[in-house]
This record gives structure tokens, C-alpha cells and sequence, in this order.
């Protein structure tokens, strides 16, 4: 098994991921592009020590970006929603505002 810190890169703090969290318990994170969701249930129980129900994931492909005559691609990137069971306790990574 990979390391917990190179499964689970940082949580998202946005808006929807807000709205999750408060409405549905789930939490919302950044991930490795190549974790499986059998990994990443696995880094967030043993990191946050709570009891993982399901885990979503959705992969996003690198945009082209230009700076003057220079151009490229940002890095690939992917988003896993990680519920929790319920009657578990809500990890606090960020305070609604």
C-alpha cells in the first residue's frame, strides 16, 4: 500500500464541497491520479480514524495554458467524495463561512 500522504494530496474547500460536507457527510479531497478508491477509503480511515461508507472519484485532464508565445498543459488531476458511515464524527478541515 502507498503512504497515506502520497494517496491523499488536500481537501477541496469550495463551495460544493462545503455543501457536501454539511449536507450529505461527505468530504471532498484531492487525490492521487493513480489512487483507487480501495486506497483512498483506506488513507482517509487511517489518517482521520473514522469509518469510510462509500467513495467517488472523477479524473480531470490537464487544460492548455498560454503565457505570451509559450504554452502548455496544467497536470492531470483527480477529486474523490469520500462519505462517511453515519453516526460517525465530521473531520473539520474547514469552518463554513
Amino acid at each position: 500500500m502507498k503512504s497515506v500522504f502520497s494517496v491523499i494530496h488536500r481537501p477541496i474547500i469550495t463551495e460544493k464541497g462545503l455543501d457536501q460536507k454539511e449536507d450529505n457527510g461527505t468530504l471532498c479531497f484531492e487525490v492521487n491520479v493513480h489512487a483507487n478508491k480501495r486506497e483512498v477509503k483506506e488513507a482517509v480511515e487511517k489518517l482521520f480514524k473514522v469509518k469510510v461508507a462509500s467513495v467517488n472519484t472523477s479524473s480531470f485532464y490537464g487544460k492548455l495554458r498560454r503565457r505570451g508565445r509559450y504554452s502548455g498543459y496544467k497536470a492531470d488531476w483527480k477529486k474523490a467524495y469520500v462519505r462517511l458511515k453515519p453516526g460517525e464524527k465530521m473531520i473539520e478541515y474547514a469552518e463554513n463561512v
